[in-house]
């Protein structure tokens, strides 16, 4: 007797993990040039968008472990893309800034969205469903780092 659940193409999972490999995967090309990883990407959207974070405001925007995201400074800090220092409210916090090469990264990443966007749009999926369904795995986030919590 089969069990009709726990078969891969009934699962909700399997296509939202697939999904997001490939997306990664389209956005490597661009990454390769400039010399970042899409994590490390993702740590410049937050800090492009506002620089000077501590690790811990940058650990909630990404929704990252403490032992994954320290590395990953780390290696950033390494490559010059940032750089850290103590904060003067609390020594305790760690205060990441841009460095100079992070700032320039910026200009060459311009256009990356818009990459993405002309890769996923096609005769079958249209700008208004690609919102439609970052609105949806905006509210199952939310549902899922909410139940999480309890």
């Amino acid at each position: 007797m089969s069990n009709k659940s726990l078969k891969l193409s009934n699962q909700i999972c399997f296509p939202i993990y697939l999904t997001s490999r490939l997306v990664t995967k389209t956005y490597k090309p661009f990454l390769d040039k400039m010399g970042i990883t899409y994590p490390q990407y993702l740590v410049l959207l937050v800090l492009w968008e506002c620089n000077n974070l501590s690790v811990t405001q940058i650990k909630e925007k990404l929704h990252l472990d403490t032992n994954t995201l320290s590395p990953m400074l780390s290696r950033m800090e390494k490559l010059k893309l940032i750089k850290k220092s103590k904060s003067h409210i609390d020594a305790r916090n760690v205060i990441i800034q841009l460095n100079e090469k992070g700032k320039i990264l910026k200009e060459q990443a311009n256009l990356i969205p818009k990459k993405l966007l002309e890769a996923l749009i096609d005769e079958k999926v249209s700008l208004s469903e690609i919102k439609q369904l970052k609105s949806m795995l905006n509210e199952l986030t939310f549902i899922l780092s909410s139940s999480s919590k309890n």
